[in-house]
């Protein structure tokens, strides 16, 4: 049985909202249904920044740095963009401002797993470090902290997954999401909280006459914090606006560092206007490719290449890796389709709730884009699992869906059922999880009823949201561009998505599974350029669809031989009569 026809609404733009005068109606509505409700929401300056000092333990954190300043400072990083842009922008910034030694290590996710476990610290007591720095990591790890201690080395814990009931007994935790925590963003990525802990370092050294000369500040690399925060689809706030907002216009002044723009060279992007879009769809998966099927490390040295040559070399190795990704990813998503179409999605007539994939052949770097891709499709969690390396456990990477927090259903299931889990972290629309193999099907009966659970309590995800109709007036290529500079969009702050009804003319396939067309709204004789993604895949279209349909559709800007031309981008198709 096939996936069923999700249904095109838009959202809801009612609510008053006190919005600059000087705004066009079309950016209040979009604005408005985002939930904003003033000016000041939608300010990117660094001034509208939360206050440095307001996350709690960030001077704890500046006093111990400072205490380790002529020491050895290791920093243990996580395998994915986050950690790899939390590790660069640790590792550019204590250098610059004259530590005496800075070097990183970053777990094989193959071998250690994730985070600061006993084994990454036996690694690390090889290079005697006075003081570990976790990024993007550390919050659960219980083992590794105390290891590490019991050695006479200081422990510092970066991180912005959720904790636990127990916290590691490091020497400093900073965390927006501990216990008590008043800030005003619990949406930090892993290199935003690198960041606010680096600002408060910058500030001690300043008052302390301890800056070096000529030394830029941490807000120079907020290329990186920008690059980690879009990667890790952590909900863009105000705050996290402000950090990829700043982010991108260092990017598009050629202000970032060497990484940063070779790999936006390979990823065919152009600086002087990139987008977040291009961060989470062509820079970001290039980064992420390391981690996934070899070592996050060649990502991390190209983001610390101080050479232009160097950093090119690096990132062509990391392009090379992203196209082994995406055919290990193909074939693995075939088989998850399959299992949907036959087990996975339906139960006695009624969809899961949650969906529970396998496959003994399936590479765990990349179980987290099946699960990613399958929960689009299906409109359900997802967890997608893998052998791990002994052969006796499977790991899995979980992605779910608005109103359903993965990382609360995993920790009701464990406690729920006593050691079913063997180990499990993340946040609410990501997680990772390791599982004993006999228990599988365990499992994916209590991730199905957890979810069931949540699911009773919040609205369909089976729609596809939009802002509603545009006007033939305003589908254009100054509207496109209107919307393109009142971002950042992102993770819950959707970019702009509209509707309407089209004649879809001289429709025809582009590599295999895309759809180029002319399309015409009805009753109108204008006429638009428009293209449909990943399209073709044999489930709803085996070929291109004609005549009158109904689309969600957003507005593109396509650069071609040295001219700027407006595109629609396709996001979804469905019948007028639905």
């Amino acid at each position: 049985m096939s996936v069923p026809v999700r249904r095109v609404q838009a959202r809801d733009s009612a609510a008053a909202a006190q919005l600059p005068d000087d705004l066009s109606p079309l950016l209040r509505r979009i604005y408005a249904a985002r939930h904003v409700t003033s000016g000041a929401e939608l300010a990117t300056g660094l001034d509208a920044l939360l206050p440095v000092g307001s996350l709690p333990m960030v001077q704890e954190a500046a006093a111990l740095l400072l205490r380790h300043a002529a020491g050895r400072v290791l920093i243990v990083g996580d395998f994915d963009a986050d950690g790899a842009t939390s590790t660069a922008l640790m590792m550019h910034a204590l250098t610059e401002w004259g530590f005496r030694s800075v070097d990183f290590l970053v777990p094989d996710r193959f071998r250690f797993g994730y985070g600061l476990t006993p084994g990454i610290v036996e690694q690390a007591r090889e290079r005697r470090p006075s003081l570990i720095v976790t990024v993007d990591n550390g919050i659960s790890s219980f083992e590794g902290v105390v290891a590490a201690r019991a050695l006479g080395i200081d422990v510092l814990v970066t991180d912005h997954h959720l904790p636990g009931e127990q916290l590691p007994d490091a020497n400093v935790i900073v965390n927006p999401n501990l216990p008590g925590s008043n800030f005003g963003s619990r949406a930090l990525a892993g290199v935003g909280v690198a960041f606010y802990v680096l600002f408060t370092l910058q500030r001690a050294l300043q008052a302390g006459g301890r800056w070096p000369a000529g030394a830029r500040s941490v807000a120079h690399w907020l290329d990186l914090v920008a690059l980690g925060t879009v990667a890790d689809l952590v909900p863009l706030d105000a705050n996290n606006r402000v950090l990829v907002g700043q982010g991108l216009r260092r990017m598009r002044a050629g202000q970032c560092v060497p990484g940063m723009l070779a790999l936006l060279e390979v990823a065919k992007r152009d600086a002087a206007s990139v987008v977040a879009a291009d961060l989470g769809y062509a820079v970001g998966p290039r980064l992420n490719a390391a981690g996934r099927l070899d070592d996050m490390s060649i990502g991390i040295r190209c983001l610390i290449a101080r050479e232009p040559a160097a950093a090119r070399a690096l990132a062509v190795e990391l392009d090379e890796l992203n196209r082994q990704r995406r055919q290990i990813e193909a074939d693995m998503q075939t088989q998850a389709q399959a299992a949907v179409k036959s087990v996975g999605a339906w139960r006695d007539g009624e969809r899961h709730a949650g969906l529970s994939l396998f496959d003994a052949g399936w590479h765990q770097g990349v179980v987290g884009l099946v699960a990613s891709r399958i929960k689009d499709r299906t409109g359900r969690p997802v967890v997608a699992f893998a052998p791990a390396g002994d052969g006796l456990e499977l790991r899995g990477s979980a992605r779910s869906i608005p109103g359903v927090h993965v990382r609360d259903v995993l920790e009701s299931i464990s406690t729920r059922h006593t050691g079913l889990i063997k180990r499990f972290g993340g946040h609410a629309m990501a997680a990772g999880l390791t599982i004993d193999m006999p228990d599988l099907d365990r499992f994916a009966r209590a991730f199905d009823s957890a979810v069931a659970e949540r699911l009773a309590q919040v609205e369909s995800d089976d729609v596809v949201w939009t802002d509603g109709a545009l006007p033939d007036a305003e589908i254009s290529l100054v509207t496109a561009q209107l919307l393109r500079d009142a971002g950042p969009w992102g993770q819950a702050f959707p970019e702009p998505t509209f509707e309407g009804e089209f004649e879809i003319e001289s429709a025809r396939v582009i590599g295999e599974k895309h759809m180029k067309c002319w399309l015409r709204p009805v009753g109108s004789q204008a006429r638009f350029d428009a293209i449909a993604f990943n399209l073709l895949d044999g489930e709803r279209f085996a070929a291109p669809p004609q005549g009158r349909m109904r689309l969600a559709y957003r507005l593109d800007i396509n650069h071609w031989q040295g001219e700027r031309r407006l595109q629609l981008l396709i996001e979804h198709i469905e019948s007028p009569y639905n």
